[in-house]
Formats: C-alpha cells, structure tokens, sequence
C-alpha cells in the first residue's frame, strides 16, 4: 500500500498545528545574526524573530538546504517504508535549495539503487513564497489522507504552482533597503514620499506591480488587483506577519468582495521577514494569466 510523505521546508510558513496533524515534514532554515546562529521553528518562533529582527542593526542571512542533509533525510523515510516523497522547496531563483535536492534524490539512488521502482521522489520548484507553496502541500497532504495516488497529487501541487500569484506589500522599506532589494536611495525617496510598492510573485520572478502612497491605500489597491486577475471561485489565502489587524482587515475585505473568506492564512516567518520586515500583507490566490 503506498506510504505518501510531504516534504517542504521553514519557508512554506505552514503553521505547527498543521505539521503536527498533517504529518508534513518541515526542514527549518538557518539564520545568521551576526556571530549567532538559530533555526528557525526550533530556537524562536515568528513572534520572537519578529522582536529580534527590529532590535538588530546588521542583516541576517539564511543558508540553503544542503544535498547531505537531503539525502539524509531521503534515507530516513525509505527505510521508514516510505514509498513516495513529495518535496516542495523554496524558489529555486532565490535559493540554491531546489537543485540540492535534485542532486540528493540522483545520489540517494546511486548509493542505493535497490530503492528504484519501490521508493519515489518527486521534487518541486515552488517558484514562490510562503503560503503560495504552503498551501499546496497541506492540501495535498489533506489528498493523501483520503487516499488520493501521490502522481495525482503531484500534478494537483503542479497546477497551483504554474498559476499561483502573490500580491504582497511590505508596510515599510527598511528591511527590503538593508538586503539590497531595494536601492538605498530609492528606498530613502520612497520612505520619505510614503511610497508602499505592491510586489507580485509569480514563476520565479519577483516584480513591482505597482505603487501607492500612505498605508491605507494598500488594502484597497490588492483588492482590485486580485479582482481583476483571480479565476472565480477558486481558494486564496491572506499573507501577514506580526499585526493581526492588517490580517483581518485584508481578509475581510477580499471577503466582502469575493463573496466567500480566504482558505487559510499564512504568517511569515524569518526566510520573508528579513526582507520584507514583520508587517506585510498579501494575498495568494490562482491567476487566470500565465507569465
């Protein structure tokens, strides 16, 4: 009988409740501040990186998955008696995580090449962010719970990621302007005009969709961009990080627009916040244009 595990890593943001319900397999990041060294969803939480982000005047950096630690945990869950593993990882554009574990699943067979046929390994390019590929995951966790064969859920995983889009906007530049995603000097005119960029994911690429003035055009402004382009009827959820409020004031008006709430909301976690800072918001949905 086959044996499904879901695989991703810290990024995803899924929450701990549904890792733990779900059974979904999280490989956490690491994050360097300074001379210290913390993984992330074991030494701090969100609200805890939240405080320790606004309190450090450096910039923190993560480290990529490595193949070893792929192919490390590639032989845990086979001997577990596993026979399908459906990883999910990070935008291989912006991290070197994606090709690590193709290169763990290539040297996983050749060090154990009785495992072919009985053990299969399917790895995933998100090409996104947070909840864009966190949801999917718990999705198609929630498939293999009923039952569902893992290449049909491969292909479902697939599908949301070939139309995903992410609407997100950071509610100030500081953080994009000290990890280089923004020139300081367009992030100093930026700051002192009010200027909010409202980025959008999508396929690997990350693009300023447009721009507002003041903190209350945010809202509003992913609002129309998301009813322009969502295909009717299909789930979305709400991004945010560490203020509740622009959660739910997001989430309530995609609501009142859509005529039904968001699927699941995903607050970021450190991967995000140390370029995007701890108070964003965004909304993920499926597009009904391809780049």
């Amino acid at each position: 009988m086959p044996k499904i595990k879901f695989l991703t890593d810290s990024a995803s943001d899924i929450s701990f409740e549904n890792e733990k319900k779900l059974d979904i397999q999280i490989m956490p990041f690491k994050v360097a501040m300074g001379e210290k060294s913390y993984t992330s969803r074991i030494d701090f939480d969100n609200e805890e990186f939240y405080e320790m982000i606004e309190g450090y005047d450096g910039i923190p950096t993560t480290s990529q998955i490595t193949a070893y630690e792929y192919v490390e945990m590639f032989k845990e869950l086979y001997y577990n008696d596993y026979t399908d593993v459906i990883n999910v990882t990070i935008n291989g554009n912006g991290s070197a995580t994606y090709n690590n574990a193709v290169m763990a699943a290539q040297q996983f067979f050749e060090e154990i090449p009785d495992a072919k046929g009985e053990f299969n390994i399917y790895n995933i390019d998100s090409g996104n962010y947070t909840g864009a590929y966190g949801y999917p995951v718990v999705q198609g966790a929630i498939k293999a719970q009923r039952g569902v064969p893992a290449n049909e859920i491969v292909d479902y995983i697939q599908d949301w990621i070939d139309n995903c889009v992410i609407f997100f906007a950071p509610y100030s530049l500081k953080y994009a302007k000290k990890s280089g995603r923004i020139p300081s000097a367009a992030a100093f005119v930026g700051e002192v005009m009010g200027l909010r960029p409202i980025m959008r994911i999508q396929e690997g690429s990350i693009t300023t969709e447009t721009k507002v003035r003041g903190d209350k055009a945010i809202v509003p402004k992913i609002l129309d961009l998301c009813v322009n382009e969502m295909i009717p009827k299909t789930p979305y959820c709400i991004v945010y990080g560490n203020d509740e409020s622009v959660r739910d004031e997001m989430a309530q008006a995609m609501t009142k627009k859509m005529g039904y709430p968001p699927e699941d909301c995903y607050q970021i976690g450190a991967a995000i916040t140390i370029n995007a800072g701890p108070k964003v918001t965004g909304v993920i949905f499926k597009s009904q244009h391809r780049r």
